[in-house]
């Protein structure tokens, strides 16, 4: 389990929509650990709860084939220890990406991730919207998150999009995709009671959080305390994934003076050029930091801080989540739920991938050319990330 996430870990560049598409092409497609209805169970699950969305289904995925919570956390370390630790050396180090190459190359991972996500869109179209009426619920999902973006309209199209399945995809009595497979695929390896603690824990985790700057830091704890506060709150209150976490934690480090803007933003900066989750921003400011405990001790409060809350979550909701989904009423909500996750990752492919990456023909033409590399060739993604980095240095030549 270690191995396999450390590879997606080390290749899985382009941001949490981006790693949807890796974990797709490397576990259920490949390896298959998952079938394609299970798989976008999860994704919508995790795009429900608050949290970074892409390293919960990669914890998810874990438990699932670990065989429990030893499996998820070795998933969940191997993904983010890249990373973390390349942030944590930029962090100790005078050196910054930053110069014509660098930028260059920073461009070619964005295009990557334009075929990444093309591709993801490509697959779970054509398997999880295979009738009018789910092709419909996606569009209706895209339009919906186009005219309302944001982590609200994204929770909003995929509620709306399970309420429709509830009335327009309640034929058969078979799984959300609508495939013959019998109801309980995903068999999780976590009791009801073991989930209802760690739903509890994160309740009285929350509370803490945000009582815990009048309750707790003055009295005990001091400076760790405060910077664990800190990143477990954004981690906590955050939906929508990596990017949307960076407004809470710029006024969490920078409101305080704990970092200046300028370092906070080269973190930014670096996060983009690393593989693996946007969180792992966390290590990089909790070593940046200005008052101790920062370096190597900052880095691993701010990273086990930041991912506490959304591990917690996924770990308490996936049993309830399982008897749920066996339920025909259920399975039907899914159905829709499922067609709106496709939605979401079209309105994705546009904004941010395709506006933040395609500025003109020749960037298109490199897109195209790692989406076939990917589809028709079946090249392994880190080998298309090499060669679309490559592209981004030729490009910045032209």
């Amino acid at each position: 389990m270690f191995r396999v996430f450390l590879k997606l870990g080390l290749t899985a560049f382009g941001g949490p929509i981006a790693h949807l598409g890796y974990f797709r092409e490397e576990l259920v497609q490949r390896r298959r650990w998952i079938d394609e209805a299970g798989y976008a169970d999860l994704v919508a699950l995790c795009q429900f709860l608050p949290g970074p969305a892409s390293s919960q289904v990669g914890f998810a995925l874990g438990l699932l084939r670990g065989g429990g919570l030893l499996g998820g956390l070795a998933a969940w370390a191997a993904f983010t220890l890249p990373s973390a630790l390349a942030l944590l050396a930029f962090a100790l180090s005078a050196g910054a990406l930053s110069g014509p190459w660098a930028a260059a190359v920073l461009h070619g991972l964005k295009l990557v991730a334009v075929a990444v996500v093309a591709q993801a869109l490509w697959g779970m179209a054509r398997s999880l919207t295979p009738d009018r009426p789910r092709a419909g619920i996606a569009v209706a999902a895209l339009m919906g998150v186009v005219l309302l973006p944001g982590a609200v309209g994204q929770a909003l199209a995929i509620a709306l999009g399970a309420a429709a399945g509830l009335l327009l995809c309640r034929a058969g009595a078979g799984p959300a995709d609508g495939t013959a497979r019998p109801a309980g695929t995903l068999r999780v390896p976590v009791s009801r009671r073991a989930g209802a603690a760690a739903l509890l824990v994160f309740a009285l985790l929350l509370a803490l959080l945000l009582l815990g700057p009048a309750l707790l830091a003055p009295g005990f704890g001091g400076q760790g305390l405060a910077l664990f506060e800190a990143f477990a709150r954004a981690g906590a209150l955050v939906f929508g994934g990596g990017h949307v976490v960076l407004p809470l934690l710029q006024a969490e480090v920078v409101g305080p003076g704990w970092i200046d803007p300028a370092g906070f933003l080269a973190g930014y900066g670096a996060a983009q050029a690393v593989p693996g989750p946007l969180f792992t921003v966390a290590a990089y400011l909790g070593a940046a930091v200005g008052p101790a405990p920062h370096g190597l001790p900052g880095a691993a409060i701010a990273l086990v801080a930041i991912f506490l809350p959304g591990l917690l979550l996924v770990y308490g909701a996936l049993p309830f989540w399982h008897g749920l989904r066996a339920r025909p009423r259920a399975q039907a909500a899914m159905r829709g739920a499922n067609a709106a996750v496709v939605g979401l990752l079209g309105a994705a492919l546009y904004d941010p991938v395709w506006i933040g990456a395609v500025g003109n023909a020749r960037d298109f033409a490199v897109a195209v050319l790692a989406f076939c590399l990917l589809t028709v060739g079946r090249v392994p993604p880190w080998i298309v990330v090499l060669v679309t980095a490559a592209g981004g240095v030729a490009l910045s030549w032209a």
